[in-house]
């Protein structure tokens, strides 16, 4: 029999480094989950590796069908993880990383529970410094993820850690420890 796996739910605001992060410490151990997206893949971003990307009728039809464990409309299109593939993964003993915006955390709390933690930049200026050498979004876009980005910072308070994004290496050595705490994983 397997013991149950260990869930870990990472937000932040948009451009903080939570995928560069999360991605330095994954393994055959720690899964990230991989959500449901309308929005449009970037350009160096693979389908069914950094999202599944899907229509917008797609996506409305996994809603119906009550096929996620949570969803949101995050800066214009929709963001989703699958309920049973959580769920699947967690029963045979895997532990996994969620990455998802700060209400999605609070979802995910209130019906599986998990260690929520929050990834914070330096400065709102850091931040924005960051989205803009994206280039990826255009200077409304940008806005609207910094407005949005001010609105989480309110809120990191009710997660369980707080990582301050300064220097990625630190970063994930910090989450691997928080981790570790919980799974003996690294």
């Amino acid at each position: 029999m397997y013991k149950k796996g260990k869930l870990f739910v990472v937000s932040g605001p948009s451009g903080v480094g939570k995928t560069s992060i999360i991605k330095s410490i994954l393994s055959k151990d720690i899964l990230f989950s991989i959500s449901y997206t309308t929005r449009k893949k970037r350009e160096k971003e693979i389908n069914g590796e950094d999202y599944f990307f899907i229509s917008e009728k797609e996506f409305l039809d996994m809603v119906y069908q009550g096929n996620f464990l949570e969803w949101e409309k995050v800066h214009g299109a929709f963001y989703g993880t699958s309920k049973k593939w959580i769920e699947e993964k967690l029963n045979i003993g895997k532990s996994i990383i969620l990455d998802i915006d700060v209400k999605g955390a609070k979802n995910v709390k209130e019906k599986l529970g998990g260690v929520l933690i929050f990834i914070a930049p330096p400065s709102i200026e850091i931040l924005a410094l960051r989205i803009k050498n994206r280039k990826t979004e255009t200077d409304i876009d940008i806005e609207r993820r910094l407005s949005v980005a001010k609105k989480e910072m309110l809120e990191k308070n009710i997660f369980d850690f707080v990582i301050e994004n300064n220097i990625l290496e630190e970063s994930v050595k910090k989450l691997k420890e928080i981790i570790n705490t919980k799974t003996n994983i690294f």
